[in-house]
């Protein structure tokens, strides 16, 4: 079995060195055939330079491109590799490498994706706003799936060469809830281990916990609208729906009381709820049938 431990890198000269360097000293104590992949997305500063002196693999995009171009970018280079399980890691030292081969042993015993949870062991070193948004992440993910995930938005994974292969992704900030999705989808089997994490400096993808936050409960909306439409849909159009049949309770209790004349304000309101749930609707069963 051949692995490939593979990091995306964006300005990481600082911390790459000990990243890599831990990795080896973990490895070396195994008999697992590897090689370590680093994807330099862009950087400007000596990330590419401190990793080929450490004599791992190095591919290197000259522009900086985001976390799921780099992430789909990598799955091709391990891919062409002929690698038969990915571990994916970070490049600033938050995963620590002791996990990686509890990842594979986990994935020897048949799984196809293996994710390492923060949340198993309730140790994240995180903010708060950021652990309330990834446990939400993963409550919408276990309902989509039906398995229970406790971390949907690790990036510490290990997976096969066929889920590397056979998943395509369409969306950017949710690419891992949407790995974890489509392979629930093409029964391939989903594991968890447990792990901690150290604390590394703060996110470059959020400005703020207000920040991470409205974007984590946009990334929930859409994740639903694309992979349960029937469900996202139908509860905005019943909702609707509701409000009109609300409306039209008033107008009988109008009609048996004082009468319902000088409302048609009202009544047109109605009207309105009404068509807007039912084309509501007729979007949810439209987009569920695309999906299919």
């Amino acid at each position: 079995m051949f692995v490939i431990i593979s990091i995306p890198a964006f300005n990481e000269e600082k911390t790459l060195p000990k990243v890599l360097k831990e990795i080896k000293q973990v490895m070396s104590k195994t008999n697992y055939n590897y090689k370590i992949l680093v994807y330099d997305d862009g950087s400007r500063d000596k990330t590419s330079l401190v990793a080929k002196k450490e004599g791992v693999i190095v591919r290197r995009s000259e522009k900086n491109r985001g976390l799921a171009e780099t992430f789909k970018a990598e799955l091709k280079e391990c891919l062409d590799l002929k690698a038969d399980v990915i571990v994916h890691t970070d490049a600033d030292g938050q995963y620590p490498a002791i996990y990686i081969p509890k990842l594979i042993k986990k994935f020897e015993e048949g799984y196809d994706l293996v994710l390492g949870s923060r949340f198993k062991k309730g140790s994240y070193s995180g903010s708060f706003m950021k652990k309330i948004g990834n446990i939400m992440f993963s409550r919408a993910i276990t309902s989509l799936t039906k398995l229970k995930i406790t971390d949907s938005t690790t990036g510490f994974r290990a997976f096969s060469a066929d889920v590397a292969r056979d998943i395509s992704y369409i969306n950017t900030f949710t690419y891992t809830q949407e790995q974890i999705i489509k392979s629930a989808k093409q029964k391939f089997k989903i594991g968890e281990i447990p792990i901690t994490t150290r604390k590394t400096r703060e996110s470059r993808l959020f400005k703020g916990p207000i920040h991470y936050a409205i974007k984590a409960w946009i990334n929930i909306f859409r994740i639903y609208r694309d992979y349960d439409p029937l469900k996202f849909f139908g509860v905005w159009g019943l909702l609707f729906i509701l409000l009109a049949f609300l409306i039209g309770i008033y107008f009988v209790i109008l009609h048996l009381t004082i009468g319902i004349a000088g409302h048609i304000g009202l009544f047109f309101l109605m009207v309105l709820f009404a068509f807007t749930g039912l084309q509501i609707l007729l979007f949810g069963f439209l987009a569920d049938m695309m999906r299919k």
